[in-house]
């Protein structure tokens, strides 16, 4: 499950931080997350509360972002008064039609049940993933039109199971065969506020990564990678990650792993615990909700 070291990215000058907009505090609010192991594992007395936050920063120069995914982080770029979020490399197992596994094209894009907002299971029902249930909101804003509210893109996000394994792929790096499986995948539409929210599990971790989830912002339902918009990834709060790796059901020595500021991807791009962090409350009793507004160039 290792992803490819990306190289070092340029550093970037410091930003101030922004005031916490209505849309970027709307967007930090998520719905009553039910029982925090989803999947039939009943919840532990490990209630772990906490509760992290992530800052947003602006900036007086403009740009825009790559429209392609990157091995390599590219860095934050400002325009108005929100950062565009970093590019990122999408990783060994983006299954959007970008790489193949058993010498197969893999595109879970290609599936219209790839749209859906609970990611839990594959997107016939099956092969229910187990885990601390998490909702997670992303607020999009639009830094080519001074940051307003994006409408009408499409989010496809893709993380591991509790495991640290992914659907889609066969390998022994990715801890056996899962091909043909569609779980921790989907797609939403963002709506008038530039929201979409995904009902999934807190992601497990693997060697060398930090904690994280994939994300890549299509203009339209093609989902042409030619026109993509953004390729970036989130990061988790450090002392979440260890809150949760330590409780039941995950693997407790997944908390001893890399931290956000020694990964291959947080820890070199430019500004990516800043643009890249989401805010994360709740516990490992009732769940976690994560939010983050992400700035794409539009």
């Amino acid at each position: 499950m290792r992803e490819p070291a990306p190289a070092a990215a340029a550093d970037s000058a410091a930003e101030k931080i922004r005031p916490l907009t209505r849309r970027a505090a709307l967007g930090m609010l998520g719905g009553a997350v039910g029982a925090a192991f989803l999947g039939g594992c009943g919840g532990d007395g490990d209630s772990g509360s906490s509760s992290s936050s992530s800052s947003s920063s602006s900036s007086s120069s403009s740009s825009s972002s790559s429209g392609s995914s990157s091995s390599s982080s590219s860095g934050a770029t400002s325009s108005g008064s929100c950062t565009t979020i970093p590019e990122e490399t999408a990783g060994p197992y983006p299954a959007d039609g970008s790489n193949t596994s058993s010498g197969t094209v893999v595109d879970a894009l290609s599936d219209s049940g790839i749209i859906r907002s609970t990611i839990t299971s594959d997107i016939d029902g099956s092969n229910t993933q187990t885990g601390i249930a998490l909702t997670l909101t992303i607020s999009l804003e639009n830094s080519s039109n001074e940051c307003e509210a994006l409408s009408g893109v499409y989010v496809y996000i893709w993380h591991c199971n509790k495991d640290g394994s992914y659907s889609e792929y066969s390998s022994t790096q990715n801890g056996g065969d899962y091909e043909g499986h569609t779980f921790l995948r989907g797609v939403q539409e963002s709506d008038s506020n530039g929201q979409v929210t995904f009902v999934t599990i807190y992601p497990g971790r693997y060697d060398p990564r930090a904690t994280h989830i994939h994300v890549e912002v299509y203009p339209d339902s093609t989902f042409n990678r030619n026109a993509l918009l953004s390729t970036s990834q989130f990061a988790f709060p450090d002392a979440v990650n260890t809150t949760v790796y330590e409780s039941s059901g995950y693997t407790a020595n997944q908390s001893k792993g890399t931290t956000d500021a020694n990964d291959q991807v947080f820890g070199t791009s430019a500004g990516g615990d800043t643009y890249q962090l989401l805010t994360v409350s709740g516990d490992t009793s009732s769940g976690y909700v994560a939010s983050i507004t992400m700035a794409v160039a539009a």
